[in-house]
């Protein structure tokens, strides 16, 4: 193998938000850095595509003109149920819709601009840690940083070189998610989330006019029942929410939906063997914690201004990991749970439709649980 000549202070395992906000953040503070993407930009993501506005101010301090690109404002909330009870109640924090498509290609081309060096279409064959920085192995050549940071998603070939624990799959807690994008005439300000046997279902407005995101969850044992097929899946269980039923039936802007499986939300470690480990790669988010992607964010930026002190020789490596742990614990330790309790109530029936029916008329206890899902704004 052919040793690349160059060092770098990072190397960025994972181009998604978590991966290209801090490449863009960390290059702009001097760094050099060098990201590995195993897709070619642009490219679709399984995601729920809602950004709470507390990461607003954060992206255009990295560089986006988000005020240019007329994106939706969502102020309301709407749930159902498959039985008919809904909740309808405003978002106190609010935020925007627009696709991953999208927003990750803007970051990419910004990184570029920035000076960060992209490998699309490449992997990381190799990871290992020895005195005091790490080597990293892809297309025949090797490079070397002083840290690394893991934004590789929700399942990744790393994660079991780490050997990381979440690798250890239940069928009980084996989920699948499928993604669309639609066209539809709904309001422009309304997220909804719409309810159906052992899943759920969200929809907002995305940019674009008419365009929508909609993006499911449900368990791998659903799509057995109905003979591993999406469509049938659509038709006898999802269907059964007449929202669901309706918006399923809208023009589909691409065809074929995008689809991962295997997914478990078991609690991750945010550092392992000496990799920091940033968005879902450090823990994968419920779709009812909500707001993935400005958490992904949160952690680009938290973890930017920590190793600030590594780098100007005030804290060493474990000192880092340390801080960085503990910071990522208070940030998202309580949120993550409270979506994992969340999601365990939307999976038992007998318990969903009262509360519901409660949280529609306690509204001081319904924006509670929906601040819960929203952070303070990243950017203090």
């Amino acid at each position: 193998m052919n040793q690349v000549a160059n060092n770098y202070d990072i190397a960025i395992i994972g181009g998604g938000l978590a991966g290209l906000a801090t490449a863009i953040e960390q290059t702009s503070l001097g760094r050099k850095v060098i990201l590995f993407e195993k897709k070619q930009y642009p490219f679709h993501k399984v995601c729920g595509e809602y950004i709470s506005n507390e990461a607003w101010n954060y992206l255009e301090y990295l560089g986006l003109a988000l005020k240019d690109w007329d994106l939706p404002q969502i102020t309301q909330l709407k749930v159902s149920s498959a039985q008919g009870n809904e909740l309808n109640q405003p978002l106190k924090k609010g935020g925007f819709g627009i696709s991953r498509y999208f927003l990750d290609h803007q970051l990419f081309q910004l990184a570029q601009k920035k000076g960060v060096e992209v490998h699309e279409n490449t992997e990381i064959t190799e990871l290992e840690f020895e005195n005091d920085q790490h080597i990293l192995k892809f297309d025949e050549k090797i490079v070397c940083a002083k840290l690394v940071v893991g934004s590789f998603g929700k399942r990744s070939k790393l994660d079991r070189q780490l050997d990381r624990n979440h690798m250890q799959i239940t069928q009980a807690r084996n989920y699948i998610g499928v993604k669309y994008h639609i066209k539809a005439a709904l309001p422009a300000n309304l997220i909804g989330l719409h309810l159906f046997k052992n899943g759920y279902c969200g929809i907002s407005k995305v940019e674009g006019t008419n365009n929508y995101c909609l993006c499911y969850l449900t368990l791998a044992s659903e799509l057995k029942n109905c003979n591993n097929s999406i469509e049938e899946l659509e038709n006898k269980v999802l269907s059964k929410n007449k929202y669901l039923k309706e918006y399923l039936s809208y023009e589909r802007i691409y065809e074929a939906p995008e689809v991962i499986a295997q997914l478990n939300f078991k609690p991750k470690r945010s550092i392992e063997k000496h990799v920091f480990m940033l968005g879902d790669a450090a823990g994968l988010i419920t779709p009812l914690c909500g707001n993935g992607m400005s958490m992904a964010l949160c952690a680009a930026h938290g973890f930017s201004q920590l190793s600030e002190n590594y780098f100007s020789n005030k804290i060493n490596r474990s000192q880092l990991e340390k801080q960085y742990q503990e910071w990522w614990k208070g940030q998202f330790g309580f949120r993550l749970k409270a979506g994992r309790l969340l999601q365990h109530l939307f999976y038992q029936p007998a318990l969903l439709n009262p509360a519901l029916r409660l949280l529609s008329r306690a509204k001081g206890l319904s924006n509670f649980l929906i601040a819960l899902t929203h952070g303070k704004d990243i950017l203090k």
